[in-house]
């Protein structure tokens, strides 16, 4: 079989590690891929949002299977372009991607279905956004409603913050068309934790549970970020809690989706709080996270490949997925200025010393090979992922992997999985 994975990150790199170890795989493709896919696959010059593009080569390379590995040709309507053809494609229609392309879609479906979220308005007026804020209490969220690379949510902690989101978003469109409609809600307090679950249409099963660290700073401050590292599984939501979850969360959105002839097939995310009332769900995606999969991806056992096949035919079963016992711990190494202005063309050298660490991959990100060898082009460089009989010896491995490493101005938190240590 011949696979097409979307997208150019640590996700798509884990995605292609983990399909590679399919026998039956013949060619691997990736579009754009990075400096980590090459090595594994044909990386091929097309961009996730070039629907025809990706649908033009996988029809004429027999492809099998497209995997996508972010939101937006999910979005843009990848799955319908591709079945037209016949095309497998791992990820939901693009109605069902409304889920994480539309803020308002989702937080409009989980109030009809049930499914417990921070109270919530909806605004495509700068000026009745503006006097909803006026009369809000603080802190409130203020959300641009579609896609904007992560960087749409603002946790306003004064009105002064409140108001010149409103404008960011609205007025001066710093976003697009993403901006101009927002969703205000109330900010919830508590710890955040990942959850996520294979979707065929019928059946769910789930994952094991993770924390993603989305703060560019220790403790939990400064900008928020595409995610600075994460592990799994999260003591806050520990397994004996993944049935009820699945049955809060994911269960409902599924249930519907199919009832109303929108069936989901591929992976639904659901974002968490954990507060003093309980789990609520703050966002969906539809598809793995980034950096999220990396930890996963090294802690499932099962084959990669005929999971997302079962999820697209409809025949997934829970014995089809299995992960290992163990723990996993991502940290990311990124370019000192990320998120903001980052320098690139950095060559990054130690890989191999630190891959020779017991149980350590690191999975590429933001890089490319120039004389076979990998320099940085992106924030987000790499992925360090190591596995370990718990939380602690996991996140030893990977901070350990991670001096063996070495581009100039390389930056990385210090205390990934802290939180996790604390609850152990």
């Amino acid at each position: 079989m011949n696979i097409l994975i979307v997208g150019g990150g640590g996700r798509e790199h884990a995605l292609a590690w983990k399909i590679r170890q399919n026998p039956d795989v013949d060619k691997l493709f990736i579009a754009p891929g990075n400096g980590g896919t090459a090595l594994l696959g044909t990386n091929i010059p097309l961009q996730d949002d070039d629907i025809e593009g990706i649908v033009t080569f996988a029809k004429d390379n027999g492809i099998g299977l497209v995997v996508a590995g972010p939101e937006l040709p999910l979005v843009l309507g990848l799955q319908e372009a591709l079945s037209k053809f016949g095309v497998p494609c791992f990820g939901p229609c693009t109605f069902a991607a409304q889920l994480e392309g539309s803020k308002a879609f989702a937080k409009n479906m989980m109030q009809e279905t049930g499914v417990p979220t921070a109270a919530f308005r909806v605004f495509d007026s700068h000026e009745r956004a503006l006097s909803y804020v006026r009369t809000h209490p603080l802190p409130m969220v203020i959300k641009a409603d579609g896609l904007a690379a992560g960087k749409g949510v603002v946790i306003a902690q004064t009105m002064h913050e409140a108001e010149e989101a409103l404008h960011d978003m609205m007025v001066k469109q710093v976003f697009g068309a993403a901006g101009l409609t927002v969703v205000v809600e109330e900010a919830l307090i508590g710890e955040e934790a990942s959850f996520m679950a294979f979707c065929d249409g019928s059946t769910i099963v789930s994952m094991p549970s993770l924390q993603d660290h989305k703060r560019i700073g220790d403790n939990d401050t400064g900008l928020n970020t595409g995610g600075m590292g994460a592990y799994s599984p999260a003591p806050i939501l520990p397994e004996e809690q993944y049935h009820a979850m699945a049955d809060l969360a994911i269960r409902p959105i599924t249930e519907h989706l199919a009832a109303i002839g929108q069936p989901f097939k591929g992976v639904l995310y659901a974002g968490l709080m954990m507060t003093v009332n309980g789990p609520m769900v703050l966002e969906y995606n539809v598809r793995f996270g980034d950096p999220e999969c990396q930890p996963l991806m090294a802690r499932l056992k099962s084959d990669l490949v005929e999971i997302m096949l079962a999820c697209v035919k409809g025949t997934l079963s829970p014995e089809r997925v299995e992960f290992l016992q163990e723990t996993s711990c991502c940290v990311v190494m990124a370019a000192h200025g990320y998120p903001q202005a980052y320098p690139k063309g950095m060559a990054i050298s130690g890989i191999e010393e630190a891959e020779g660490i017991e149980s350590v991959k690191v999975f590429q990100a933001g890089t490319r090979l120039q004389d076979g060898k990998p320099v940085s082009t992106g924030g987000r460089v790499l992925g360090v992922t190591a596995l370990g009989t718990d939380l602690q010896q996991a996140r030893e491995r990977a901070y350990l992997a991670t001096k063996k490493i070495h581009f100039d101005n390389s930056y990385y938190r210090k205390d990934i999985a802290n939180k996790g240590l604390r609850r152990s």
